[in-house]
């Protein structure tokens, strides 16, 4: 839920998957759809010309010509292009990841509103020309007036601890101490501006709206303090930082509260008062990431997986909400990235069913639905639950994919132990 209004897909109709196959032939799929992830998101990124830095955009194939998505054409979501620069780091491109950390430090360095240093939820995709990032944005005729999303133009807290995990990454594959220096500078932007000691002390969710009036967002996600916690103890680690090691003990400190013993689930968080732990829906990401993140867990926090498989499974795949309307392909990613933390065997029809999910461009659809829901409202002014996925090709989608087909764990920037060998 790092970037909500992510929109993406797949194919139609669901394919019918075939039965399990042996271990050798299930390493043989893994091993074709890690090399056409990489392939595509080493392809998006070469297609942009250059070698400075640079953003791809998080939904490729969008044109011109459609009102209801022209807010998303030409935009490279941040929570994206952070998961695509690890996943390049993974596929063995770090020269191209190091253009998508270079446009962050850019970013964060060159806001046109604010001298704080943070970065926004989304900017204009493309090359940077002239040492400034552009925020998204277009001319609405029907009005005559300048329009921008106010998610696009806000700062979410997990998307700035995803931007410092891709610049962790990045440092780690160049020991460049500029990137070290960029992925501190964000933690502590985080902690100046969304760290809250009401009870469940946690980070709040960040700022919400246009420049003139920004909203404090004071819902509280245990996936964004999964966020932070992996973050900060990688950058405290780097650093030696003192700051840092108290920011990922009190981001990790409400990942563990969040853990309910009786069900065996991660809660997804608080209500907007910060407050009110929020019981009724439940988040893929927040289920699994934790498995991921922290090394070593409790050994109980094994058992989500019975919840996993009861309330989120969906198909040969897994959803993003309790009893999901279809498959949530970089949720689907996610579960086998976790799987492979834990020594689980991924099922071949897993791998299967996310390479059926290729488009022509070789990007991956977020769900093989129309479209499909989570529960979660893009925003504070919504009236609904209208955050959804559709049936696009997808940045985001690609990249974890990637990810997990390489083993790969974005929180640590290293392959995982119990996968080592594989693609």
């Amino acid at each position: 839920m790092s970037a909500p209004f992510h929109l993406a897909a797949s194919i139609g109709s669901m394919l019918v998957m075939a039965a399990a196959l042996p271990a050798h032939a299930a390493d043989t799929t893994q091993q074709q759809l890690a090399a056409s992830t990489c392939a595509a998101l080493r392809s998006a990124a070469q297609t942009v010309p250059g070698n400075g830095p640079m953003l791809l955009p998080s939904y490729p194939s969008l044109k011109q010509g459609d009102d209801s998505i022209r807010a998303l054409q030409g935009v490279a979501f941040v929570y994206d292009n952070a998961l695509a620069g690890v996943a390049l780091v993974a596929c063995g491109e770090p020269a191209e990841a190091r253009r998508i950390a270079d446009a962050f430090v850019l970013a964060s360095a060159h806001d046109p509103g604010f001298s704080d240093g943070r970065l926004r939820n989304a900017y204009r995709s493309g090359a940077i020309d002239g040492g400034k990032v552009e925020l998204p944005g277009y001319w609405q005729s029907h009005g005559n007036y300048w329009s921008q999303d106010p998610y696009q133009t806000g700062t979410a807290t997990g998307n700035v601890a995803w931007a410092a995990l891709l610049l962790l990454n990045v440092y780690d594959s160049t020991h460049d101490r500029r990137y070290l220096d960029a992925a501190v500078a964000q933690l502590h932007w985080i902690q100046a501006h969304t760290a809250s000691g009401i009870n469940p002390p946690a980070y709040e969710g960040g700022l919400f709206g246009y420049d003139n009036a920004q909203r404090a967002q004071h819902w509280k996600a245990t996936e964004h303090n999964i966020d932070v916690y992996a973050a900060a103890s990688w950058a405290a680690r780097e650093s030696g930082d003192a700051t840092l090691t108290q920011q990922a003990k009190f981001a990790g400190s409400f990942v563990h509260m969040m853990w309910d013993g009786t069900q065996h689930r991660f809660l997804v968080g608080t209500l907007d008062d910060g407050m009110t732990l929020s019981r009724d829906k439940s988040g893929l990401d927040a289920q699994v990431w934790p498995l991921l993140a922290f090394n070593p867990h409790p050994a109980e926090w094994n058992q989500v997986w019975t919840w996993v498989d009861s309330q989120h499974r969906s198909g040969e795949g897994y959803g993003y909400r309790r009893q999901p309307d279809g498959v949530w392909t970089e949720g689907t990613a996610q579960v086998a990235a976790a799987m492979q933390a834990g020594g689980k065997a991924v099922p071949d029809s897993l791998w299967q069913l996310l390479a059926a999910q290729r488009s022509d461009d070789g990007m991956l659809y977020a769900t093989p639905q129309p479209r499909i829901g989570t529960d979660f409202a893009i925003g504070p002014t919504s009236t609904h639950a209208d955050f959804f996925y559709y049936h696009y090709p997808h940045l985001g989608a690609t990249a974890w994919t990637a990810l997990a087909a390489k083993a790969w764990n974005p929180f640590t920037g290293r392959q995982m132990a119990h996968a080592e060998g594989k693609p």
